[in-house]
Parts: structure tokens; sequence; C-alpha cells
């Protein structure tokens, strides 16, 4: 199994350039590069994080910007330590997958990136022009295999139970869990989430919301999931029926501290221990894990 350390969470200080980037494949064992004119380089799409924003988003976004591609991440890969201009850089990568048309021939050059391309991976050894590229390049094709994220979320952090006369499950977010939820958006839609699983604890609901209101999808909430009623075998049979969605969606399951043990031993997959608005990211192929990583968006 493949494990990541947790990329830098947004607004971290930190003293290298952070940056990310994606290995793109296509059936064909096909790579998706590009050319910089004012480096006459080849390389792998990727660039530097905005202010504030999450490694994942920055991945996400710099496909975008500079091939015309909507990619969705998939297993993560070493991240590349390299200097520039005096500084250390970080680079942090993933593997990819298009989604929708991956057609390229259609892109307008510019003073940034002239040319983009899908290269045969046995031919991009000689053609990316350097050498930590290559060794990334090894890496991904060996984890190049379609996979799908299974995201197990604890939700935002909340009002303490002292402080809350209500019953506990209408007990909300404090507005730092607003913000975590907030910042949760652009992470689960780097990996294509597409359905939303959530206790039905106001606490809960609200950690996922924006990113249901933001992308649509519909918001699914269980009382399996709620401290209350949740037990072993019932968050065993609801992580089953994830994992035999029949359309194989990419899935944000989001729950509370006593009942995240259960779930993550429904997957196979200890348990982190995750703080409030951290999410572990479970890549799937064929119902197996290959690889696990821990993000905290804010």
């Amino acid at each position: 199994m493949r494990l990541a350390s947790v990329a830098p969470p947004a607004g971290a200080p930190a003293r290298d350039v952070q940056a990310a980037g994606v290995v793109c494949f296509r059936p064909g064992r096909r790579v998706l590069v590009v050319h910089r004119p004012k480096y006459d380089d080849w390389s792998f799409p990727k660039g530097k994080l905005d202010p504030g924003e999450h490694a994942t988003a920055a991945a996400v976004r710099e496909v975008a910007e500079e091939t015309g591609l909507h990619v969705r991440l998939c297993l993560p890969l070493a991240s590349q330590h390299y200097p520039v201009g005096g500084r250390p850089k970080t680079v942090h990568y993933w593997t990819g997958r298009v989604v929708g048309d991956d057609d390229v021939s259609r892109y307008r050059p510019n003073h940034e990136i002239d040319e983009v391309r899908w290269v045969p991976a046995d031919e991009l050894d000689d053609l990316l022009s350097y050498d930590y590229d290559r060794v990334t390049l090894a890496e991904a094709v060996g984890a190049r295999r379609r996979t799908r994220a299974v995201v197990v979320l604890r939700h935002g952090k909340a009002r303490s139970r002292r402080s809350w006369r209500g019953e506990d499950t209408r007990r909300p977010l404090l507005q730092r869990g607003e913000e975590q939820a907030e910042a949760l958006v652009p992470l689960l839609a780097a990996y294509g989430v597409s359905r939303v699983v959530s206790s039905s604890s106001v606490r809960c609901t609200q950690s996922v919301e924006p990113f249901a209101r933001t992308t649509g999808w519909p918001l699914e909430t269980r009382e399996h999931l709620t401290e209350e009623h949740a037990d072993a075998a019932s968050v065993a049979a609801l992580v089953d029926d994830v994992l035999d969605d029949a359309e194989e969606r990419c899935t944000v399951l989001c729950s509370h501290r006593p009942v995240l043990p259960w779930v993550l031993d429904a997957l196979g997959v200890a348990d982190p221990a995750l703080e409030p608005g951290e999410a572990l990211v479970v890549h799937l192929r064929k119902g197996r894990v290959v690889g696990c990583e821990r993000h905290r968006p804010l």
C-alpha cells in the first residue's frame, strides 16, 4: 500500500517555495507533458500554490491552466525537492486522470506554455528535461492504474458539549469549523468526489454542505453514522454499500471521532486519529486499498 505524508494545509508557513503538479495518464500509457518556451524545457504540468491554497487544489488548477484539461487526482507520489533561485522548492505530485475530453489538439499556445502533448511513457525519458522528472515518471508508471477515492472526514470544529444545552445531534460548528468546511470544497473536488454521505448530526452535515451546495451533488444523511446510533455492524454495512457502488463514484464519508474507527476498520485502514476537519483519502483499486493520504485543509 502506498502511503503519503500530509501536504501542507492552506496558509501554512513554509520556507521553501511550494508547488504542485500531476502526472496524468490516459489509455495506452500516454502521459501529459508541456513545453515552456521561456526555459525551452519539457515537464509535467505544475505550478506554485496561490496564497492560502491547498496543494491538491493547486495541482488540479495548474493542469487546467496549462493544458485546458480537467483532471482528478489519484495516487500521491513522492514530492520533488530542488533549489530554484537560491531557495529550496518542493513540488507535491499525484497521478491523475482526465475528467471528460482529453483532446489537446485545440490547445492555443501562449507565452507560458506553447505546446501540450500526450507522449507514450516509454518515450519520455529522452523528452523530459530534468532527471528529477524522470524519477517521478518511473514512480508514476508503477502507480498509473486508475483508482477511486473514499474520503473519510471528521467533522469540523464544533461547539463544546459543555457549552451546548440542546440535543447533541443539533450541536453546530464554530466559526472555525465553518471555515474548515469551506476549505474542504476544492480538496474534495480535486479527488472527483461525487457522492456525499454524512452523519445526520448538524455538525457533520454542516461540514459537507458547502461542497454539496457548490457542486450540486446530493447530501445523503445516515443515522447509522451518528454517535447515538452507530455500531460496528451498521457502519460496516454502510461502507460495503459505498464500496459496492455500481458507478464506482468517489465518496466522502463524514462522521464523528468515536465512529471513525469502525469506518476505517471496514475499509481495512488503521485509525490515524483525525483531528476536527481532517480528512483521510483512501485510494482503492478493485476494492483493495492501495494508498492513503491525510490532509488538513485549514
